[in-house]
């Protein structure tokens, strides 16, 4: 018979095998399945109370950085938030914007991540072609219109 600490890191493990995961992070899911898996088999009740209830797990100045933005749902670290929210928590961007009050000014993408894809964008002369695509379209709007 398999003991709790097993199935807990058998748990951990695939969640670990398709979710980028610090050392850290690990060994605090790791603890928290066990904790709840051994709470479960004495008979007592595991619910966790629903993130509007919670305050934020990373405060907002530390949760928009360069190189990672965390959520304040669960706190963990990634490049861009949207995915994320909408996967694991089952929320728009909207959502947490309004339940956490960031402002539409404020981007869902860490800083670094952002100018890379700028930088990517130049170097393809993306803006270039969006000029030239939209000039043709002014041109052949004006055609149809005389």
């Amino acid at each position: 018979m398999t003991t709790i600490l097993e199935m807990a890191a058998e748990i951990v493990a695939a969640h670990a095998s398709t979710t980028n995961m610090t050392k850290e992070e690990l060994v605090l899911e790791l603890t928290d399945v066990y904790n709840a898996l051994s709470r479960l088999e004495k008979g007592e009740v595991v619910s966790e109370a629903p993130p509007e209830e919670q305050g934020p797990a990373v405060p907002r100045k530390k949760a928009f950085g360069k190189d990672k933005i965390f959520c304040m749902i669960c706190g963990k670290g990634m490049k861009t938030l949207s995915r994320h929210l909408k996967t694991s928590h089952d929320m728009t961007a909207s959502e947490y914007r309004k339940q956490f009050d960031v402002p539409r000014s404020q981007s869902l993408a860490s800083k670094s991540y952002s100018e890379k894809r700028r930088q990517m964008a130049i170097d393809r002369g993306l803006g270039e072609n969006l000029a030239k695509a939209r000039a043709a379209r002014s041109k052949s709007k004006g055609k149809q219109k005389a």
